[in-house]
């Protein structure tokens, strides 16, 4: 049958509507099919049927011996030669095209005897009629001996031709029972589709676990094409465990249906072979608020089936239905994500905000970044003024803990340097190299710049061994973050150098007198000796009327100095009052700080300018003094010591002897 009659010829859908109308009232089956007919309407159409039903005829007639000297044609409706027996393509005599004309006009058997070559044959054409209405769709047509078509042969033609009839209604009623069937299989394969997506949305819409949700659609479309290959490529904001599915290609080729799919948000096909029985799919998995993934599927068709518009249909719905219960799932997810966020993020202010001291304000904020993002490790970079670079500050791996960087240096030091925040997925080193991650052998990590009063002090690194691991919400959850722990640091340094101010002196830069006093008081109660130095400029007085007193302050300034530069990092140098300055040496005793204060006066009489003395006065205590002395009470000796070097001459060492 030809493309023209396979569409002209009348849908198996309109052809059972047509015969359930007939057969109303029918209730024997074999009786409603023999009533089914074909109409004037179907007959430009049934061309191909009437050839085929001619065709089986033939064979089932070659059986008959005395039939082998007869050749037979059949023509449609109107005339039109369609086959011939044996094979034949055209009419073998050009009669039979006014033979079926006059039998096609009259209604009724034509007949025609003709002489050629002294051989005399019988020609006519016999009207095929259909079963009800009696009207004419075909003309069979007969070429005998006139001899045998004398002695009767005609009526065993006759017969054939009957036969012929039956031959084309059996194919017609096949035909008609095959449109039967494939509706019935087509309306039961749509039920079935119908119940599995009920099913398949059902399942998805009472979970609200993205991965579940995931896992579903996926069980779904492999149990309806179990030999597909089947993928799902995942945007880097999901991570799943499934091990059919991957993250997203950064890059697609033009012709492949997975970059088509996730860019048009449409589903697309690509036949493979060239016998179209391998097909690839690309559907997007999507929902309102954009295309999370795409689904690739590789599917080989059994023989002579295609894939159609409605197992597109229906993988495109299930794909849309996977989307949107996905986003549900995501939404749901991500409500909970920052419910939680929120939560941790009021615990780590209010961690914060319990200490002003900076060495806890960091501890604090390490520990609360290390919760809130469950990263492997963290590493808080802080500059130091003192050293000159960046200091880890805090690290959870050993090897980098109190490690100098230099600004600019890696990628704490560039991000310190730039002030610009970092993501990396992958890292494999051939970038930026980063020792936290060279050490760790991390591959992702997060990094932003540590902010405090709108000048970068620092930077804060997190990072975690698994590739993809930190999504864009946990890249910018950073930097908000970073900006409460940049307020927190600037709290604490603001406390600090109020704390380091109310307790030094603002001219000299010395410790204040109480803040040595306090010290003193704290230091006895657990180490065994200590020893106080008081030290005295000579004749002050007579500098500051000489010089004036701006040059007697930078006289203290330059005493002051000395002090600071001739004692250890323990010791304490403090501004008692006036031109008196005070130093306590703990764990040593009177002989151990004479020889500090005398280097002191030394290098006071050779190094000032103008050249000043000092008088000192040392008293020291230990645990074999019966009364542990106060720290008025050491001031008073060592001052007692003062006053002796002062009356005897001055530019002197004295120590206190104990009663």
């Amino acid at each position: 049958m030809s493309e023209q009659e396979a569409n002209g010829w009348m849908d198996g859908h309109e052809r059972i509507r047509n015969a359930q109308v007939l057969g109303r009232g029918l209730k024997d089956p074999v009786e409603w099919l023999g009533r089914m007919d074909i109409n004037r309407h179907d007959f430009p159409y049934a061309s191909g049927l009437i050839a085929d039903s001619f065709h089986e005829w033939c064979k089932k007639e070659a059986a008959l011996s005395f039939t082998e000297s007869w050749n037979w044609c059949v023509f449609d409706y109107a005339g039109k030669w369609l086959a011939g027996s044996g094979g034949a393509s055209a009419p073998d005599s050009h009669l039979w095209e006014q033979i079926a004309a006059v039998s096609l006009q009259t209604a009724r058997e034509c007949t025609l005897q003709i002489e050629e070559n002294g051989v005399e044959t019988a020609f006519f054409a016999l009207p095929v009629i259909t079963r009800s209405n009696g009207e004419i769709f075909a003309l069979l047509g007969c070429a005998m001996p006139a001899e045998q078509f004398a002695k009767g042969e005609r009526n065993a033609a006759e017969a054939m031709a009957k036969h012929f009839s039956t031959c084309f209604y059996r194919q017609f009623e096949y035909m008609f029972v095959t449109d039967l069937a494939s509706v019935h299989i087509h309306e039961e394969r749509e039920n079935s589709r119908r119940s599995l997506l009920f099913q398949i949305v059902q399942r998805m819409y009472d979970s609200i676990d993205v991965d579940a949700v995931l896992t579903e659609v996926i069980a779904s479309i492999s149990a309806m094409y179990p030999g597909a290959e089947l993928t799902l490529y995942m945007s880097q904001d999901h991570r799943s465990a499934h091990p059919k599915v991957k993250p997203l290609p950064l890059q697609w080729n033009q012709d492949e249906v997975c970059g088509k799919a996730f860019k048009s948000g449409r589903a697309a096909l690509r036949t493979i072979n060239a016998d179209h029985q391998l097909v690839e799919i690309g559907l997007p998995l999507g929902g309102k608020q954009g295309v999370y993934g795409v689904f690739h599927l590789v599917i080989r068709l059994p023989a002579h089936q295609t894939m159609d518009n409605m197992d597109m249909s229906f993988l495109s719905m299930v794909a849309s239905t996977a989307g949107t219960a996905f986003e549900n799932a995501k939404l749901y997810e991500r409500s909970n994500q920052l419910i939680r966020e929120l939560r941790m993020s009021n615990g780590l202010t209010e961690r914060l905000n319990q200490s002003l001291q900076l060495g806890e304000t960091f501890e604090a904020a390490f520990e609360g970044l290390l919760e809130i993002f469950e990263a492997d490790y963290c590493c808080i970079l802080h500059y130091s003024e003192d050293k000159g670079g960046l200091e880890a500050v805090l690290c959870n791996h050993p090897s980098l803990c109190n490690e100098m960087i230099e600004a600019g240096r890696g990628i704490g030091g560039q991000v310190y340097s730039l002030g610009e925040p970092v993501i990396v997925t992958e890292y494999d080193g051939s970038g930026t190299r980063s020792k936290l991650m060279d050490f760790t052998e991390s591959q992702s990590l997060i990094a932003t710049p540590l902010s405090v009063g709108g000048e970068v002090r620092g930077a804060i690194m997190l990072a975690h061994r698994r590739p993809h691991y930190f999504s864009y919400d946990n890249f910018r959850l950073l930097q908000a973050l970073a900006g409460q722990i940049g307020l927190a640091v600037g709290n604490a340094l603001l406390h600090a150098e109020v704390h380091r101010l109310a307790n030094r002196d603002s001219l000299t830069g010395l410790h204040a007198r109480h803040y040595l006093d306090q010290s003193i008081k704290e230091m006895q109660t657990c180490d065994f000796c200590g020893t106080l130095v008081v030290v005295d400029i000579d004749h002050f007085k007579s500098v500051n009327d000489t010089y004036g007193h701006q040059k007697g302050d930078h006289i203290l300034k330059q005493v002051s100095d000395i002090l600071r530069a001739s004692i250890r990092q323990g010791d304490l140098a403090a501004r008692w009052g006036g031109e008196e300055l005070a130093l306590y040496l703990p764990q040593l005793n009177a002989e151990q700080a004479y020889i500090v204060a005398e280097r002191i006066r030394q290098r006071v009489q050779e190094e000032t300018s103008p050249s000043v003395t000092v008088s000192c006065g040392i008293a020291d205590w230990d645990l074999t003094d019966k009364d542990r002395p106060s720290a008025d009470t050491l001031f008073y000796r060592a001052d007692m010591a003062l006053y002796e070097a002062k009356n005897n001459g001055r530019n002197k060492v004295v120590v206190d002897l104990k009663a």
